[in-house]
């Protein structure tokens, strides 16, 4: 599953000017829960994928895609 699962979850982190751990603290997990999401080495549960959407401003889809 997750060589299908793509995200542009740095790039939107990035584009606000966000450190990893900052991102981290605004939606309350670690710096590494964010790196392994970052580097699709752990796929965030539904919870998590809509707090990071809403911090970051984007649809969950937009962060999110099935690479088929």
């Amino acid at each position: 599953m997750r060589d299908r699962l793509l995200n542009t979850l740095k790039y939107e982190r990035e584009r606000l000017g966000l450190t990893q751990a900052a991102l981290a603290e605004a939606v309350g997990v670690s710096r590494k829960t964010i790196n392994t999401v970052e580097n699709v080495v752990f796929l965030p549960s539904t919870l998590l994928a809509l707090e990071l959407a809403r911090v970051l401003d984007r649809p969950v889809g937009k962060l999110f895609q099935l690479n088929d």
